[in-house]
C-alpha cells in the first residue's frame, strides 16, 4: 500500500494543483521570511519522491532525507543534484548539530509519532539563526479517510503547533493557514465523507486541465498574503521559525 501511494504521488506532484501551488507558497515564504544566505545548506526532511528538490535548489545546496526506499528511488530518478540520504526523524537523522541554514518539513510532521522529539532534532541540526519552514494539515475536525490512507497521526491547531515549535527552542516568526479560498468546499466534502456518503477516500486525483490550472492559481495567490497577515482558516498551516543566535 505504501509503495502504491508513493507511485501515485510521484505521478501527480509535478502537475497536480495542490502540489504545484504549495511549491509556489513555500518558495515565496522562503524568500520573504526565511531568507537563507547565499550558498545555504538546506535540509528537506521527509523529501518523499523528490517533488520539492528542484524548487529548494534555487536557494542553495539541498540534502533530501527519506526513510522509504521506494520514495528514494523515485527521487533519484529525477536526476536531481541534491544529496539523497536514507534517514528518519527523530532518531535516525545522520547529521551533526548546526549543519543547516534552512530545514523544511513539508507535510511530514503529522506522520511522526513523537513530533516534539522530531522538532527538537531539527532544531539541533540548524545553525544559529537558521530557519525551519514547515507545513502540516490543519484542524482536527477535518480528519477524514484521506488522513488515514496517507498515514497521518494528527491534524494541528495553530496554537498547539506554535507551542510545540517554541518548546523545541525555536522562535516562531509566522503561523498562518493556507488553502483558504478552497476551505469551505474541502471542509464540506470531508465532513460529508465522514457521514459515509460517496466519494473517494483520497483527494489525490488530477482534474481536467482547465480546472487544475484554476485551482492552482487560486491557491497559489495566497502566497502574497502569507508573511504579511495570518490567514485565520485553511486546510493547512505554514510556520516559519528561527533558531536564536
Amino acid at each position: 500500500m505504501r509503495a502504491e501511494l508513493y507511485r501515485q504521488t510521484n505521478a501527480l506532484e509535478d502537475h497536480h494543483w495542490w502540489f504545484a501551488a504549495r511549491r509556489q507558497i513555500v518558495s515565496h515564504a522562503i524568500r520573504r521570511m526565511a531568507k537563507p544566505p547565499a550558498g545555504a545548506r538546506i535540509l528537506d526532511a521527509g523529501c518523499g519522491t523528490g517533488g520539492n528538490l528542484a524548487m529548494l535548489g534555487q536557494f542553495g545546496r539541498v540534502t533530501g532525507v527519506e526513510p522509504d526506499e521506494t520514495a528514494l528511488a523515485f527521487a533519484r530518478g529525477r536526476g536531481t543534484s541534491a544529496d539523497l540520504v536514507k534517514g528518519m526523524l527523530p532518531d535516525a537523522l545522520p547529521f551533526d548539530d548546526a549543519t543547516f541554514d534552512l530545514a523544511v518539513l513539508l507535510d511530514v510532521l503529522e506522520h511522526i509519532d513523537d513530533d516534539g522529539a522530531a522538532l527538537r532534532r531539527v532544531a539541533a541540526v540548524l545553525k544559529l539563526g537558521g530557519c525551519l519552514l514547515l507545513t502540516v494539515p490543519a484542524f482536527p475536525f477535518l480528519w477524514s479517510g484521506h488522513d488515514e490512507l496517507h498515514g497521518h497521526r494528527r491534524r494541528y491547531r495553530r496554537h498547539e503547533l506554535a507551542g510545540k515549535i517554541a518548546s523545541a527552542g525555536l522562535n516562531v516568526r509566522c503561523v498562518s493557514c493556507f488553502n483558504t479560498w478552497l476551505f469551505p468546499a474541502i471542509a464540506a466534502a470531508r465532513l460529508v465523507r465522514r457521514l459515509g456518503v460517496g466519494g473517494a477516500l483520497s483527494d489525490l486525483f488530477l482534474p481536467p486541465p482547465p480546472v487544475n490550472a484554476f485551482l492552482r492559481a487560486l491557491m497559489a495567490s495566497e502566497r502574497h498574503a502569507i508573511g504579511r497577515i495570518s490567514l485565520p482558516v485553511g486546510v493547512s498551516l505554514i510556520v516559519c521559525a528561527a533558531k536564536p543566535r
